[in-house]
């Protein structure tokens, strides 16, 4: 990697670091039931929602709070479900896309509800533009607002505070961040040459004399809503690798600047809303410090390449430039890589498929782990949990019953974290090893990475991230049905224990500090929370990872 490379991705994560306390200040007054100045810039959107809708500002409990995310978020599903699987009869399809098959339909409707954004059908394709503009660009909203929504609850709840109203939650989600953000970002996208059209397909003439199409569309509000919700999925098949999607260096460092966001602000929101700065400010240096560190593991990984021979036999390596936009290059490409498996977003500009052994590994560590700063909301709120798995530990430590900002975590708070750390491998692994036996013919590569590709699809769809290793046949009933359901489980199933956990902790009394006390808010907890973050994720998937991407870079040492 070139020096000049070098200061390009520092630029762009100091501009990064500089965007994130003032942004999680700004969601932190978002979410306030007091007045504050934002109502007057944003009420007259919300009133007449509220009156339409009926939605009254009462606080839930947990139930009632996960019940109202749950059960909107499955009537959503269903709506746009049955708009993929009607759209070769809907109005807006100048390229004539046929209706979805069903498993199809259920698997993207699932998949794009919940953030992960997985793609089983072709972008430029698949969709008609009723579909891209009503039914995905919808749930790129709909789905960040409800994972924000249920980590703004489970912050208020963990510091002893009324969970609020999800509705109420929801609809500022949408209104006051999300909204606002991807207009601005789509008319920057558009200045920077992105297409935003109802037209249909452009018709050229080659150089010989044919004719070719050259898809277009609404690819400018797609794209920002896209990155900034933490969403991924690409208008056109081959995701902001396409110069459509991301034209130039320009757009590119807005994309990764837009994905890392939501979740570098969420700890500063954090700090704000449990009345201790300190403790924001921990977390972002120990998440910070774990991406520092895997991308510079990819960095390396990457710029060395694969071993390969010369002619005289000797062996050396080179870049590996392989699937990588040349537009781009190996540093931005795999800086992007990072960041999207980082974030939950699952937006690529490159191929994961073809990143070195060791490159895929630490896109696979960022999944599995969902602790590098993790995302929109789902993602913090499981940062929030490995908080409390090193509180727990520490306590145990000294024989002192572990207290979370002035809360003791018991029993009850610790079997459903523990079964929450058990559903994810579950979720990965048992279906990775039915596929393995039952339909290896889907994948590419019969060695080491085909069990990669597998294994990165359930983790990809368990994380709610939605990237993949393209080499897999997925587009077949088998794959659709089986990753929709891991999706499904892998976002409900999480966000509903852990509301579960924060509203167990919101009913307790507040326990006096003493120097017995172990401060939540300093070095020492933030390095037991890194180490309690590694040591779990490699204790669960370590062996499924040394049959796949480690196998993979042991044989191809010299």
């Amino acid at each position: 990697m070139t020096a000049q490379n070098g200061i390009a991705i520092a630029i762009t994560l100091l501009i990064s670091l500089l965007l994130a306390r003032p942004a999680g200040l700004y969601i932190a007054k978002a979410f306030q039931y007091e007045p504050t100045g934002l109502d007057r810039g944003f009420g007259w959107l919300e009133k007449p929602i509220y009156g339409i809708s009926g939605i009254r500002k009462d606080n839930q409990s947990w139930k009632p709070y996960a019940l109202s995310l749950l059960l909107s978020n499955c009537v959503m599903i269903l709506i746009v479900y049955l708009i993929f699987r009607f759209q070769g009869s809907l109005p807006l399809n100048p390229s004539h896309a046929a209706s979805m098959e069903p498993t199809l339909a259920f698997n993207t409707a699932i998949s794009f509800m919940t953030n992960t954004n997985l793609q089983h059908y072709s972008g430029e394709t698949g969709l008609s533009y009723l579909s891209q503009m009503v039914a995905i660009v919808f749930m790129m909203f709909a789905a960040p607002a409800s994972a924000l929504a249920a980590a703004i609850a489970f912050i208020r709840g963990i510091s002893g505070k009324p969970l609020g109203n999800f509705f109420v939650d929801f609809i500022r989600g949408i209104t006051r961040i999300f909204l606002p953000v991807a207009l601005v970002a789509a008319v920057v996208f558009v200045a920077l040459g992105v297409p935003q059209t109802l037209d249909p397909a452009a018709v050229a003439t080659t150089l010989e004399g044919a004719k070719q199409e050259i898809a277009r569309g609404p690819v400018a509000s797609f794209l920002s809503i896209k990155e900034f919700g933490n969403n991924g999925g690409g208008f056109f098949g081959v995701n902001s690798a396409h110069p459509f999607e991301n034209p130039n260096g320009i757009s590119n460092l807005l994309q990764i600047l837009l994905m890392l966001l939501p979740g570098t602000a969420l700890p500063f929101t954090y700090g704000k809303m449990v009345g201790n700065a300190k403790q924001g400010r921990v977390l972002f240096v120990s998440m910070a410090m774990m991406f520092i560190v895997l991308l510079g593991v990819a960095l390396a990984s990457e710029s060395a390449g694969n071993p390969v021979l010369n002619a005289s036999g000797i062996q050396h390596d080179q870049g590996s430039m392989e699937g990588k936009e040349a537009r781009f290059g190996m540093a931005q490409s795999t800086l992007y890589a990072v960041v999207t498996t980082a974030s939950e977003t699952g937006a690529v500009n490159t191929m994961h498929d073809s990143l070195t052994p060791i490159g895929g590994l630490v896109a696979f560590a960022n999944m599995m782990l969902n602790t590098v700063f993790g995302g929109v909301g789902a993602g913090f709120i499981n940062v929030l949990m490995y908080a409390m798995i090193a509180v727990f530990l520490s306590g145990l430590m000294v024989g002192r019953t572990p207290e979370f900002l002035g809360r003791k975590i018991e029993g009850k708070e610790m079997k459903l974290i523990a079964v929450n750390l058990i559903i994810s491998p579950l979720l990965v692994l048992v279906p990775t090893a039915i596929a393995l036996f039952a339909h290896a013919d889907t994948l590419s590569n019969p060695g080491f990475h085909g069990l990669s590709q597998a294994l990165y699809e359930y983790t990809s769809s368990a994380a709610n991230n939605g990237s993949g290793f393209e080499g897999l046949g997925d587009a077949t009933p088998y794959w659709n049905l089986s990753t929709g359901l891991v999706i499904f489980f892998g976002r409900y199933f999480s966000i509903i224990a852990m509301l579960a956990v924060a509203g167990s902790l919101a009913v307790k009394k507040t326990v006096p500090e003493s120097s017995g006390t172990f401060r939540t808010d300093n070095a020492l907890f933030g390095t037991v929370f890194v180490g309690a973050a590694v040591i779990v994720g490699a204790l669960t998937f370590f062996p499924a990872l040394a049959l796949g991407p480690i196998a993979e870079f042991l044989t191809l040492k010299p």
